[in-house]
């Protein structure tokens, strides 16, 4: 391949990162590894990734490190010789999407990233525009809504490996102390994309979700969960009974036998245990659980009929069903997880649950499924009925955090139940603004 030698001059600021990092390929060529959009190398088009940078202020550049001596010694200018690339080479526009973080990221904390002035820090939710990802270990993003600053992110190939305990002295990220540049092996880009959902999804390993902004539209299912205890069942009643025109629950399946007073499709509907057995097997419940012999579970039929009423399907469901709701674009579902409050705040709601019919003594299948307690010893509902005690209400607390962190990529809003009447009212707010804002969701109920 023929070069182009060309001279650039940089005005070297106080305080702020050049925008590029390097690395060392096989010959000892100092090469550049990804130019920061938005950076004055950027805007001015001065370098591009895969230029050989062969002299700083007219000294010889035989490494990384050497770059990052004559750098650091430099005063106000930099002029770079470099070694373009084929004029012939086509520079491509990088792809340019949006994703929701799924995990907090401090650049100050990593000790991988090139030069930690260059990093973007983001929280859990946050929305990102993904500006450039040529780079298969780190991104470049910034956030929505805030400022226009570029900055680094790493790559889910690059948190799936130290999610996974890779020690730094066996991958192939090392750090070089120049703002910034590294060496580092080429490595195959590995594109994330709606449709490498699957890939991620079956490692359970969770890093950005792919999202678009969608107008105002109502969403088709509500899912409240949170520890038991904390109310959510009677929030769920109240918000039916408030306005049975527009919200709706689901009438669970059960196989236990029915009794003479019973009206099949009232409070239960009603099927043989080979029947209910075989449509767990076929995948037709979004949960299922055993009591006393009996199966009880939720149908993915009975939320589609609510759907098909023109009904929000207002859920209690355990958090396992999120999976399903979120995966689903037939679902559409809004989770807000209901958070236990203070060891005395907690006593209250179970004083006004019982005095208004929803005490823990008549809890449903889903208050003891082997699924959703499966890391905790089953309960029994005579053991429901010390929840008043002290170590249950700590019980109900610790579940309470347990849960938020495991399930946080599915929660769209947290509200504490310090008040039921408070709560309520801050549900009926929160579905409300739904109708009149723009929401950021899955691309895959989009596309």
């Amino acid at each position: 391949m023929t070069h182009r030698y060309k001279v650039v001059g940089i005005v070297k600021q106080p305080n702020t990162p050049l925008g590029l990092t390097v690395e060392q390929d096989q010959n000892g060529n100092v090469i550049v590894a990804r130019v920061l959009a938005g950076s004055t190398i950027d805007e001015e088009n001065l370098m591009h990734p895969g230029d050989v940078i062969l002299e700083v202020n007219g000294v010889n550049v035989g490494s990384a490190e050497e770059l990052t001596e004559i750098v650091s010694h430099s005063e106000s200018t930099l002029q770079f010789r470099i070694a373009s690339k084929n004029d012939s080479d086509q520079i491509l526009k990088p792809q340019q999407y949006y994703v929701r973080a799924l995990f907090n990221y401090n650049p100050e904390e990593d000790s991988l990233l090139p030069c930690q002035e260059l990093g973007l820090e983001f929280k859990t939710g946050d929305i990102l525009q993904i500006v450039d990802q040529q780079d298969p270990i780190w991104w470049q993003a910034k956030k929505v809504g805030e400022d226009s600053k570029i900055g680094l992110i790493p790559s889910p190939d690059l948190e799936e490996r130290r999610k996974a305990y890779v020690p730094p002295e066996a991958d192939f990220v090392h750090k070089i102390g120049i703002c910034g540049t590294r060496i580092a092996r080429r490595k195959r880009k590995k594109m994330y994309q709606s449709k490498s959902n699957v890939e991620f999804d079956k490692a359970d390993l969770f890093f950005y979700e792919e999202v678009t902004k969608m107008h105002p539209f109502k969403r088709r299912t509500l899912a409240l969960i949170g520890p038991q205890g904390v109310g959510r069942r009677t929030l769920k009643g109240r918000l039916i009974n408030s306005n049975p025109d527009k919200f709706a629950g689901v009438i669970p399946v059960t196989s236990r036998p029915q009794r003479e007073y019973e009206d099949n499709g009232k409070n239960y509907w009603f099927l043989d245990q080979e029947d209910m057995e075989k449509q767990i097997k076929q995948h037709k419940f979004i949960e299922y659980g055993e009591h006393n012999g009996n199966l009880y579970g939720t149908s993915l039929d009975s939320i589609r009929n609510v759907i098909n009423e023109g009904k929000m399907c207002v859920l209690d469901c355990s958090p396992s069903a999120l999976k399903i709701l979120h995966n689903s674009s037939e679902f559409m579902p809004y989770v807000i997880f209901v958070a236990a409050p203070g060891m005395e705040k907690l006593k209250t709601l179970y004083d006004y649950g019982r005095c208004n019919g929803y005490s823990s003594r008549t809890l449903t299948f889903d208050r003891q499924s082997s699924i959703r307690y499966s890391s905790r010893r089953a309960k029994t509902l005579e053991s429901l009925a010390s929840l008043y005690e002290d170590d249950d209400f700590k019980k109900t607390l610790e579940e309470s955090s347990c849960l938020q962190r495991m399930y946080e990529k599915y929660i769209d809003t947290v509200i504490v139940n310090e008040d039921m009447d408070e709560t309520f009212l801050q549900i009926v707010e929160v579905l409300e603004t739904l109708a009149n804002q723009d929401q950021w969701v899955p691309v895959n109920w989009v596309y």
